[in-house]
């Protein structure tokens, strides 16, 4: 059985039976029939689908939004904003998908010669719990609109999430099989990704996760795009405006009870305004409110699971015993839940786990630079390439550090990393491969054909 569990209250929501290998079969061979017939529908036809799909999302925002925050535990004004992400995304691909994929035109001494692009059939979404319907969305509403088929296989937590997904697509007058829900472990992965119905894979979630699905992909030469961890450093600069880099530093680092790939882990100062920023740092995270995610005023709800608490807990310990010193949070509070308070670490050195592992959770990791440029080889010191940022009042000088010096996916100037349905998001290194959103996710599970006449 699959339990999915509120993290709030320690109590069970639901269990549901795993799929055998019947029906998964079953489900991949009906995807693929619908596929078949899809893969021939006009883009305006799907495009009304899609922005179908989005006004379901609107239409049941409530409901899905607290779905979401029962089974893992996002404050409920999040959730409801995710919610309002996927229907853009839907909106934006519905408008976007049939000038993306048209074809192109290319001059060669060919009578004729032109690219065109032709959807490959069922994709297979591994997704995480953390942002259960937006992470889903991004992969669903450019594939589908592409002409694809999706199956997703959830995380075991969010199994009601990715039901409710099923739900949405169904209710907007997509083919009943189209895009299906595997309620299956993890032990499963690898006989889904050999089945001959699955033609690539797409997997947001841990670096060994990643890696099991690159290799069992590999295996069987499916292409896939990997969305894993983040280490995000964010640099402030001595001309930064202090009081905003902290707000929005504060902000980044605590969305979704701090899980989030992109959100800021690793708080990279030049000596000058250290101590500055730090205080104003400090402050701001201790005024965060954490508590029952159902309360519109909470910042901060629960983790997703004991067992993540209990580990970033243990990492909060071990930098300690680096030598990182505790100046918010650090402990487990004794409340009912998996719950953790905001947690500000200084003193953070290069050995300890808050400066080369991923905290995915709310606890940030303060380092001291000598200078920009000490700054810059602190932040591209680490496995991870997915998210970076600088503060600074010198606009040019943000942006050249963004575009030249940082090692990452995705850089931003004066604000926190987030994702847009308009612009590719992906990383480097241990951060993944492929992109997502814009017309590179939608370009990433389709035959980029040639087609050549004399």
């Amino acid at each position: 059985m699959m339990r999915s569990i509120n993290p709030a209250t320690g109590e069970e929501i639901k269990s549901y039976p795993e799929m055998n290998t019947e029906e998964i079969n079953s489900i991949l061979i009906n995807a693929d029939k619908s596929f078949e017939s899809w893969k021939e529908t006009s883009f305006a036809f799907r495009a009304e689908k899609m922005k179908a799909a989005g006004s379901v999302l609107r239409k049941r925002r409530e409901e899905l939004s607290r779905l979401m925050t029962i089974e893992m535990g996002k404050p409920i004004l999040q959730s409801r904003s995710e919610i309002d992400k996927c229907a853009l995304a839907c909106d934006y691909y519905a408008e976007n998908s049939e000038k993306y994929l048209s074809d192109e035109n290319v001059v060669t001494e060919a009578g004729n010669s032109f690219i065109t692009f032709k959807p490959l059939g069922v994709i297979l979404a591994i997704m995480p719990w953390n942002f259960p319907f937006w992470q889903v969305f991004r992969f669903a509403a450019p594939n589908l609109m592409a002409g694809n088929a999706g199956v997703l296989k959830h995380s075991s937590n969010v199994t009601g999430c990715g039901l409710a997904i099923e739900n949405v697509f169904r209710e907007a007058g997509f083919p009943e099989n189209l895009f299906r829900t595997l309620i299956v472990p993890s032990s499963k992965v690898n006989e889904i990704i050999s089945h001959y119905k699955i033609k690539a894979v797409t997997l947001t979630g841990s670096v060994p996760a990643g890696k099991a699905v690159a290799l069992a992909a590999g295996s069987v030469l499916k292409k896939t795009v990997l969305e894993l961890g983040g280490s995000d450093p964010y640099i402030i600069l001595e001309d930064a405006d202090l009081e905003q880099a902290a707000e929005l530093c504060v902000s980044s680092r605590l969305i979704n009870g701090g899980q989030s790939c992109i959100a800021a882990k690793r708080f990279i100062i030049v000596e000058q305004v250290y101590d500055k920023f730090e205080k104003l740092f400090k402050d701001k995270m201790s005024s965060r409110i954490m508590g029952d995610p159902m309360k519109e005023e909470t910042n901060v709800g629960p983790q997703a699971r004991a067992d993540l608490r209990d580990e970033l807990h243990s990492q909060v310990l071990r930098s300690v015993e680096c030598g990182a010193r505790v100046l918010l949070g650090g402990k487990i509070p004794n409340l009912i839940g998996a719950y953790y308070p905001p947690t500000v670490l200084s003193n953070v050195l290069p050995d300890s786990p808050a400066y080369k592992e991923e905290l995915f959770g709310p606890v940030a990791a303060l380092i001291k630079a000598k200078n920009e440029d000490d700054a810059v080889r602190i932040a591209n010191d680490s496995d991870f390439g997915l998210g970076a940022a600088v503060f600074t009042k010198n606009i040019e000088r943000g942006e050249k550090i963004a575009r030249e010096k940082l090692n990452a996916g995705n850089c931003f100037v004066n604000d926190f990393v987030k994702s847009d349905p308009r612009l590719p998001f992906g990383g480097v290194k241990d951060s993944g491969y492929g992109r997502e959103l814009s017309i590179f996710g939608i370009r990433e599970f389709v035959n980029i054909k040639t087609v050549y006449r004399k």
